[in-house]
Parts: C-alpha cells; sequence; structure tokens
C-alpha cells in the first residue's frame, strides 16, 4: 500500500515584526501540513522578493499562500479591527482571484465573534494611503488596500499554481485615521483581532488541502 501524500504546507506572510509577533503562536494540533510565518518587510518589492525566496525553498515549493497584516479600510463605515477578506487582489500589475473566500468568512465570524467582515477587492499600493487618495482608490472599486498583499498574491502564483488568500485587519478608515500602530487604541483593538485569526487561517488551510472523501 502507498503512503498517501503529505499535505502541502501553508505560508503566512506578513510585513511587520508586530503582525509576525500577533500570529506567532503555536499552531494547533490537527493542523493540515507545515505552517510558516513569514515577514516580508514593508512595500510591495519587499514582499516580492521574500515571498518568492521562501517558494523556492523545497518544503515550501506547493504552499499554499495567505497574505494578512493590518490595512487601510476605504469604505465609509469601516471601524479598526474590522476584517477584510479579499476576493481578488490588485496592482498595476494584475489582478489575482482568492480562493475559498466563503469558507474564511464562515471560520472569521467563529475565530472573531462581533467582528464585521467585509468582502471585496483589496488593491496594492507602494505608500501609505491617506486623505483624498482613498476615495481615488474606492471609485476603483476597492474596499481596502495594503502595500504588500497583492504583490504576495502575484508573486506566488507566478512561482506555480496554488492555493491563495489575503484577510487584512483594518487599522485604520476614512474616519479613523491612525498616526502610529502601536499608541492608538484603533492600533491596539486591530493587534487584538489578528492575533485571534489564525484558527481560521488553519481551518481554510485544511479545507482546501484535505482530500476530499
Amino acid at each position: 500500500m502507498s503512503a498517501r501524500p503529505a499535505p502541502a504546507p501553508l505560508l503566512i506572510a506578513c510585513a511587520l515584526g508586530i503582525e509576525r509577533l500577533a500570529l506567532h503562536r503555536r499552531v494547533r494540533a490537527g493542523a493540515a501540513g507545515p505552517v510558516a510565518v513569514l515577514r516580508t518587510g514593508m512595500g510591495p518589492e519587499a514582499a516580492e522578493r521574500a515571498v518568492t525566496r521562501m517558494l523556492a525553498e523545497r518544503v515550501l515549493r506547493e504552499a499554499a499562500v495567505l497574505a494578512t497584516g493590518f490595512c487601510a479600510g476605504l469604505a465609509p463605515g469601516m471601524h479598526p479591527g474590522d476584517l477584510v477578506v479579499a476576493e481578488e487582489t490588485r496592482d498595476p500589475r494584475g489582478s489575482v482571484p482568492c480562493d475559498g473566500t466563503e469558507l474564511l468568512v464562515k471560520e472569521l465570524a467563529r475565530a472573531a465573534p462581533g467582528r464585521t467582515v467585509h468582502i471585496g477587492p483589496l488593491t496594492g499600493s507602494g505608500h501609505v494611503v491617506r486623505g483624498h487618495e482613498r476615495a481615488e482608490l474606492l471609485a476603483t472599486g476597492a474596499i481596502a488596500v495594503d502595500m504588500e498583499s497583492a504583490a504576495t498574491l502575484l508573486s506566488a502564483v507566478r512561482v506555480g499554481v496554488r492555493p491563495v488568500a489575503a484577510v487584512r485587519v483594518v487599522v485604520d478608515a476614512p474616519e479613523h485615521e491612525l498616526v502610529r500602530i502601536g499608541t492608538a487604541r484603533g492600533g491596539i483593538s486591530a493587534f487584538r483581532v489578528l492575533r485571534s485569526v489564525l484558527p481560521a487561517y488553519l481551518e481554510w488551510h485544511r479545507s482546501l488541502l484535505l482530500p476530499r472523501r
């Protein structure tokens, strides 16, 4: 009898040390394969380099990739601590459709009860977005913006076919602009939410990659 192939690993990519701190906790028993948390550094170029380098490693060559961390909400009524599940990520180089969005929404509601989950396009930027830029990006149909998710997913699918997703926690929004992540109430709220959602990421990974009966 031949052995069942080991399930593909999961690569969770974030940009900042504080994001990695929120995510770097013990992975619960029963995760579908190895899980690695990668701090890419800030900006699309850093994300592209780091993700491409990691996926070149043999153990991660077929990994599912999930981009996460903080983001800026674009739509009125968003609040710090809200969650954004990307239907697709986009930047000037192209767009990448995401896998398992409905499952992620369901699992995030379980992992972070009471938090609003928004679903829609997540756009990329090469800089921190302020003021009038929010309205300009909202007019494109995007609901949130960050600097790394689009580059992370585009790099991942260029290396090879794999499940990809992006989940972000709103750290500032049109009515709640944040200057420093670590000192404002909104930043603390977003950190706590990000710290709570790892089980949802693991369930997404397990459900997509485990063999169906």
